[in-house]
C-alpha cells in the first residue's frame, strides 16, 4: 500500500504523522511511504532522514492525495484539502468530528474511509492513540497556567509553588483521566495545592493511592465546581467523552465568582471546550480575557513541543497503521475491535454516534457496513 505523510498546514502545527523510524517499519512491511517535502522539519527530522529510512519525498500534497491509498495526518484535514480526498481513500488522523460540522459533512461527501485516532479504544476503555498527546497536554497545561499567572502576562502574580512563609497557589483540575492526572502530578510536583475532581469514585480511589499528599481528590459535580473555582488560581478543564462534544462545566456567570487574573486552561477545546466562554486560540495568540479571567484554549497544545509529541505519537499509532496497511481497512475492522471503533465516516456513511447526535445527522452502525 502507498502511505502518504503530509506536511501539517494548521497554524503553528509542527508535528508530523510519522518519524523516519516509523517509515522504516512501514517499508519493512512492504509498503511505499510518500512524505511531503519538509513535513518533518518542524519536528527535527529533515528530508534526508526520511530518504535514508526508505521514503520517497513528494513536492506537493496534491500528488500525495493522488498516489496514496492511506493518508496520515496529525490534525484534521482543513478546507483546502477537502476536494483532494478521494473515494475509498483511508484518512487516518485525529478528527474530533463532534466539534466540526463542516469537516464532518465534507468527509461524508468525499466517500473516503475516515478513521479517527481519538476513538480507537481498548477493551478497558482506554484510548491508546489519544493517551500520548493527552499526557503531553496535561503536563503543558500546568506550565501554561503558571506562565499566565505572571503579572507580565496579565495574571495576578502568583507563584504556584509558593515559598517558605507564603502559601502556594491553588489549581483545580476537572477530570481525572489521562490529561487531568498528568496535570495534577506536575502541579503537585511544583508544590501547588491541587484539587482533582472526577465523577468516578473507583477512579478517585485509585488516584488516592498514587497521587502525592498535596492533591485532594473530590467527587465532581456542579456544587463543588462552583465552590472551588472561587479559590482557584488556575482551573484546568480535562473532561473527555470519547467521540462526543465536551460538556459545559463552567458558565459565564461563574466567572464573576473567580479571582481577577486567574487562568483557565481548556484542554477539551478540540471537542468544543468545557467552559462556556472557550473558543479556540493559537500558539501565536494563545489567550484572551473574559470578565477578568485569562482563557488559554490552544487547540493543538502538543504542537508546541513537536519533537517529543511526534515521537510519542508514532510510538502509539504505528502498530495500528501497519495493521490497517497490511490487512486493508475492512479486514482490520473485522479482526481488530479497537480499530473498528476508530471508524467515523465510511464511504459516505457517518459511523460516529457523537457527531451524528451533535449535528442531527443520520448515524449508521459500522457493523451494518461490514457484515
Amino acid at each position: 500500500m502507498h502511505i502518504g505523510i503530509l506536511k501539517e498546514i494548521k497554524i503553528e502545527e509542527n508535528r508530523v504523522a510519522m518519524t523516519p523510524a516509523g517509515v522504516e517499519v512501514m517499508c519493512e512491511n512492504g509498503h511505499t511511504v510518500l512524505v511531503e517535502k519538509n513535513a518533518g522539519v518542524g519536528s527535527g527530522f529533515d528530508n534526508q532522514a526520511f530518504i535514508k529510512s526508505g521514503a520517497e519525498i513528494i513536492n506537493t500534497p496534491e500528488e500525495i492525495y493522488d498516489r496514496a491509498k492511506m493518508i496520515m495526518h496529525v490534525k484534521e484535514p482543513l478546507a483546502s484539502e477537502y476536494d483532494l480526498i478521494k473515494p475509498d481513500q483511508i484518512i487516518f488522523t485525529y478528527l474530533h468530528l463532534a466539534a466540526a460540522e463542516k469537516l464532518t459533512r465534507a468527509l461524508i461527501k468525499s466517500r473516503a474511509v475516515c478513521i479517527a485516532y481519538e476513538t480507537i479504544q481498548k477493551k478497558d476503555g482506554t484510548l491508546p492513540l489519544l493517551t500520548p498527546m493527552s499526557e503531553v497536554a496535561g503536563r503543558m497545561a500546568v506550565q501554561q497556567g503558571a506562565r499566565f499567572l505572571e503579572t507580565a502576562e496579565g495574571g495576578q502574580g502568583v507563584l504556584l509553588g509558593g515559598v517558605p512563609g507564603v502559601e502556594p497557589g491553588i489549581i483545580l483540575v476537572i477530570g481525572g483521566g489521562v490529561v487531568g492526572t498528568n496535570a495534577a502530578r506536575i502541579a503537585c510536583g511544583m508544590g501547588a495545592r491541587v484539587y482533582l475532581l472526577d465523577m468516578n469514585l473507583d477512579r478517585l480511589r485509585y488516584l488516592d493511592d498514587v497521587m502525592p499528599g498535596n492533591c485532594t481528590l473530590l467527587i465532581s459535580g456542579p456544587a463543588i465546581i462552583r465552590k472551588k473555582i472561587k479559590e482557584a488560581d488556575v482551573v484546568i478543564g480535562a473532561v473527555l467523552i470519547p467521540g462526543a462534544k465536551a460538556p459545559r462545566l463552567i458558565t459565564r456567570d461563574m466567572l464573576s465568582t473567580m479571582k481577577q487574573g486567574a487562568v483557565i486552561v481548556d484542554v477539551a477545546i478540540d471537542q468544543g471546550g468545557c467552559f462556556e466562554t472557550s473558543r479556540p486560540t493559537t500558539h501565536a495568540e494563545p489567550t484572551y480575557i473574559v470578565d477578568g479571567i485569562i482563557h488559554y484554549c490552544v487547540a493543538n497544545m502538543p504542537g508546541a513541543v513537536p519533537k517529543t509529541s511526534t515521537m510519542a505519537l508514532t510510538n502509539a499509532t504505528l502498530p495500528y497503521a501497519v495493521e490497517i496497511a497490511n490487512k486493508g481497512w475492512k479486514n482490520a475492522f473485522m479482526e481488530n475491535h479497537e480499530i473498528k471503533l476508530g471508524a467515523n465516516v465510511i464511504r459516505g456513511k457517518l459511523t460516529s454516534q457523537g457527531a451524528a447526535k451533535a449535528f442531527g445527522l443520520e448515524y449508521v452502525n459500522i457493523d451494518d457496513l461490514l457484515y
